[in-house]
């Protein structure tokens, strides 16, 4: 039953898979929360060239710091729930609480001997208008992932849908995910990451409105009971975020 479940929830998720907003910039692995485990994680996002006026009531996000803290918990060896705390750091009334998300999360279990990493996430929550005008918001993140040697292959063709701003009427937004990364050391491991947007299934956005983002980034394994993972990215239109420095710091306990 539960494969039924999970084979029928993917299938949803790639048929009907705005770019991942700079509180939370990541690819996300396929893999869950040991059983028993919780992770805190500190997304810590500086926006160097970003947006620099009032659009549909949302402040700008030039030169102002995201800071989000992520709490994950493995229930079982193929489900986990994260929950995050959106906040912001900037002059000019920018600093505050933004919100928060809660996100249940299944694997395929490793007892299947599937070929690839595969999970799908469900992560729900809200969102204060002055940062995000969509301010009710599902996600459904199916990951798939492969380590080739040194070079590790994750894929994100994330959906997101709007039930409360001004994509409540637009469906799902395709946002696809890529992340590549090559291991040159034990500890290092170095590669490109990507973000994008293209607006609903059929009726996407013109080339100048869709946001695709490029980061470079690094992963840093020095410890199993730590994550680390930092990077710079530039925005490839005119409504993407130019200049982004972003850094993910988590502990298991």
């Amino acid at each position: 039953m539960f494969k039924k479940i999970l084979f029928i929830a993917l299938i949803f998720s790639f048929s009907l898979v705005k770019a991942q907003e700079n509180y939370e910039i990541q690819v996300y692995g396929s893999g869950t929360m040991t059983k028993g485990r919780t992770m805190f994680e500190l997304h810590s996002n500086y926006t160097f060239d970003g947006s620099k006026t009032i659009e549909d009531g949302v402040l700008p996000t030039n030169h102002v710091f995201h800071e989000t803290i992520e709490i994950t918990h493995g229930w079982t060896p193929w489900f986990e729930t994260g929950f995050y705390i959106f906040n912001t750091l900037g002059n000019n009334g920018r600093s505050a609480y933004v919100g928060s998300h809660i996100r249940p999360r299944v694997a395929a279990p490793d007892a299947w001997n599937w070929p690839v990493g595969v999970s799908v996430s469900f992560e729900f929550g809200f969102q204060k208008a002055a940062y995000d005008a969509n301010t009710t918001t599902l996600e459904i993140r199916p990951i798939v992932d492969k380590q080739f040697g040194n070079l590790y292959i994750s894929l994100n063709p994330t959906l997101g849908k709007s039930f409360v701003g001004p994509q409540a009427n637009q469906g799902f937004i395709f946002s696809p995910n890529v992340k590549l990364s090559y291991s040159v050391s034990k500890v290092v491991a170095l590669g490109p990451e990507y973000y994008g947007s293209t607006g609903p299934f059929f009726h996407y956005y013109n080339s100048s409105d869709q946001q695709h983002q490029i980061y470079l980034a690094t992963d840093l394994t020095f410890n199993p009971d730590w994550e680390f993972n930092a990077g710079y990215g530039w925005g490839l239109t005119n409504s993407t975020d130019k200049s982004v420095f972003k850094l993910i710091l988590g502990r298991r306990f």
